[in-house]
């Protein structure tokens, strides 16, 4: 009954994962059951009582979900998913063809995104590749985003379902056999887009690096979830559910990397939620301090304040954020981290800018820097747009080559003379959307290839 069967060949290169898994994400199932039951236990102590070893039915992770494309997203708890059965790694070590979506640069320099795919029978998996192509044009369309398209890789991995669909599509009872175990209805709240997580980062390790993670679930029910609990304890920044074909799940996607990237709060509050008492949050985009304030002790977005910000308006200080109505501050009256559709303020747009370069190198080549070359071979290079490329021969700039992306060392003045040279390609990115001299310390790099006599 479902929508598709599978179609014509993926444009990608498909690829076995060569287990040569990132370093950055680790084994983290065992580590994310571990974590939250340490989190119950200090919580227990803190109260003065003598915490019990905590079960599974206690042990709860946050998640966030939405309720409407235009409404305010929610916060929850879930149980945390049971430790993956024998039977289950199994099947996962036999599955899990990994396919490179966008291949911008080697692992390592760029920002690895990690799709995996849920309800997706083995004849739909081209289908997957599909909607892993049109999802993430979605979401790169949007600031900073699109300016930045070129930091990251983008990689699907197969998870093959014994049936298509997702459960809770389109009512409640319904229940489908998938890898992944996605489920509207989660914990009774129907946009509520839950999966197994255990299982999620076992397909995401077979990926050559996971940085950020996407669970595409084969539907077209608006719904999805961010779990950004986790995303201390694992070695990539949380996992995001989204409906494949719902005109308005790459939305969600977009808001929960502002968690996850950004390291941004929650900008909406729950109404009649009281007043904010507690410290400074950490979070960028809120505040307990007025404009003047922020101004006077050059405190927060103080660098961005007055300035038009894309989301609309003029960036201030604008009471209710952080799930409180009052007490704390957001910089302007509605981005995408209170509304779904909006864009991102600019204190936000620096923040993202920011976790993607905690990632990605603001210069990278296709081009090894381990083994000398000869002077007619050609050096290429990728940089954001914001970025100026300069070249050095010996530590002397070349400047009639500033700004290009290729170059080769003979006619970059590299001299036939019988001994060894250095070539060098240094870039800093210099967008007017980061305003932080300490974060712009971070957008610089270089690169050096040793030339052969």
């Amino acid at each position: 009954m479902f929508r598709r069967t599978s179609t014509s060949a993926s444009t990608g290169s498909s690829i076995r994962p060569s287990r040569r898994i990132s370093v950055r994400t680790g084994v983290a199932a065992g580590l994310a059951v571990a974590a939250l039951a340490a989190t119950t236990t200090i919580a227990a102590t803190a109260q003065g009582a003598t915490p019990a070893p905590p079960t599974h039915d206690q042990r709860t992770q946050k998640v966030e979900y939405f309720t409407g494309a235009n409404g305010h997203p929610r916060q929850t708890t879930v149980p945390v998913s049971p430790p993956l059965t024998k039977s289950a790694r199994s099947a996962i070590a036999s599955d899990g063809d990994v396919t490179s979506i966008v291949q911008n640069g080697p692992v390592g320099s760029k920002l690895d995104v990690v799709f995996v795919g849920d309800g997706y029978t083995a004849a739909q998996q081209e289908d997957f590749h599909a909607d892993v192509r049109a999802k993430w044009a979605k979401i790169s369309a949007v600031e900073p985003y699109a300016s930045y398209s070129g930091l990251f890789n983008v990689w699907a991995v197969d998870a093959v379902s014994n049936e298509s669909g997702v459960s809770g599509d389109p009512t409640q009872d319904v229940v489908r056999d998938t890898a992944l175990d996605s489920a509207f209805f989660c914990e009774g709240t129907e946009r509520l887009l839950c999966v197994d997580t255990g299982k999620v980062e076992s397909y995401a390790s077979k990926a050559p690096a996971a940085d950020l993670v996407v669970v595409l679930s084969n539907s077209t029910k608006y719904g999805g979830a961010g779990y950004n609990d986790i995303s201390s304890q694992v070695g990539y920044d949380g996992i995001a559910t989204a409906s494949s074909d719902n005109d308005q799940s790459d939305q969600i996607a977009v808001h929960e990397t502002g968690h996850s990237l950004g390291k941004l709060a929650d900008e909406y509050d729950y109404g009649q939620s009281g007043t904010y008492s507690g410290p400074e949050p950490t979070q960028a985009n809120i505040t307990t301090l007025s404009a003047d304030q922020m101004t006077a002790q050059q405190q927060k977005w103080y660098r961005w304040i007055g300035q038009q910000s894309p989301d609309g308006g003029t960036v201030g200080a604008f009471e209710g954020g952080g799930y409180y109505q009052y007490g704390l501050n957001r910089p302007t009256e509605n981005s995408i981290m209170r509304s779904l559709g909006r864009e991102f303020n600019l204190p936000g747009r620096e923040a993202m800018i920011a976790g993607f370069y905690r990632w990605a190198s603001v210069l990278s080549s296709p081009v090894a820097t381990d083994h000398k070359l000869s002077r007619g071979d050609r050096i290429r290079v990728t940089v954001p747009g914001s970025a100026q490329v300069r070249w050095y021969v010996d530590g002397r700039e070349r400047k009639a080559a500033r700004g290009k992306a290729s170059v080769v060392p003979r006619t970059l003045g590299v001299p036939a003379d019988g001994r060894a040279h250095r070539v060098t390609a240094r870039a800093t990115d210099r967008t007017d959307a980061v305003r932080d001299p300490a974060l712009r310390k971070q957008l610089s790099g270089s690169l050096t290839w040793r030339i052969a006599p």
